[in-house]
């Protein structure tokens, strides 16, 4: 195949993609799946054009995702893991490809495909591709703390990356916060801040939205506190947040950064995010 055709290819891909979003809807996932070719298969039919073809299997990668977020009802990301692993193939040094690969698989339903440990083996064979890369070793410490919940394992990593030449100076004191104090929020909010400080697009957005949701458990926490408090002084819990202002401990009845207000339970005293809110996550 002929450079030139290549590129052709490459320049039609959108449009070849959108004829088959409209033919098959919502079975195109499984139809597709019948014509995906293996990385290996593609490497054989463009000799000496890998990269070039990488790029074209990545940008597939990119539009399938964004289809499947934006407008997929099921947003099962089917095909998201042969694409990645195709684009590899052809190309083993693509750092964005393990990097954003990672957090598209990472990411639970509806937002990714909800398979973290796929997004660690997909890092840690980046790692192996790329040896000397400071910030996948970065990334796989952080999953193992932000997905896995395995601070052990994620400080064991980053103090590795932090040894490493070009790694920043702040890697190996988080290596020893994550160690010291397990799965706290304050470590997970800096993860995902430097995530959003090295990253574009959706994926910062995706990585600042993780931090309003730590930030709303946060507030959640704080005033549970004050409804222990209001309990103690007297006698009772108070039968809704109002009570708080009327008290003058609120100034104005609390909202989420999505603009939501909090669920309280009287019974238990307890605050939490609403599960109508965009920043509530199940298991918190």
């Amino acid at each position: 195949m002929s450079r030139l055709a290549l590129l052709l290819l490459a320049l039609a891909v959108p449009l070849v993609q959108g004829r088959i979003d409209r033919v098959l809807g919502e079975f195109r996932a499984q139809h597709e799946a019948l014509y995906l070719w293996s990385g290996e298969q593609v490497r054989r039919v463009a000799p000496g054009l890998e990269g070039l073809a990488a790029d074209v299997y990545w940008l597939r990668t990119v539009q399938y995702f964004g289809g499947q977020r934006a407008f997929a009802g099921g947003k099962r990301f089917d095909l998201l893991q042969p694409l990645i692993e195709i684009t590899v193939t052809l190309d083993p040094r693509m750092e964005i490809a393990y990097r954003y690969g990672a957090i598209f698989t990472a990411e639970p339903s509806p937002i990714g495909a909800g398979r973290p440990r796929d997004a660690v083996a997909l890092l840690e064979r980046g790692v192996r591709a790329l040896p000397d890369n400071w910030a996948l070793r970065q990334d796989l410490g952080f999953y193992h703390f932000l997905f896995l919940k395995q601070p052990q394992e994620a400080s064991r990593i980053l103090f590795d990356a932090s040894e490493m030449p070009g790694a920043p100076y702040w890697l190996k004191s988080l290596a020893a916060s994550v160690l010291a104090k397990g799965g706290d929020r304050a470590t997970a909010r800096r993860m995902w801040s430097v995530i959003a400080e090295q990253s574009a697009g959706q994926i910062k957005s995706n990585a600042l939205l993780h931090v309003q949701v730590l930030d709303a458990l946060d507030e959640a926490d704080r005033l549970t506190k004050l409804v222990a408090e209001y309990a103690r002084r007297g006698g009772r819990n108070p039968t809704s947040l109002e009570d708080l202002r009327r008290a003058g401990w609120l100034g104005r009845m609390p909202l989420d950064q999505s603009g939501t207000p909090f669920e309280y339970d009287q019974r238990t005293g307890r605050v939490s995010v609403s599960r109508r809110s965009p920043l509530w996550r199940p298991g918190f």
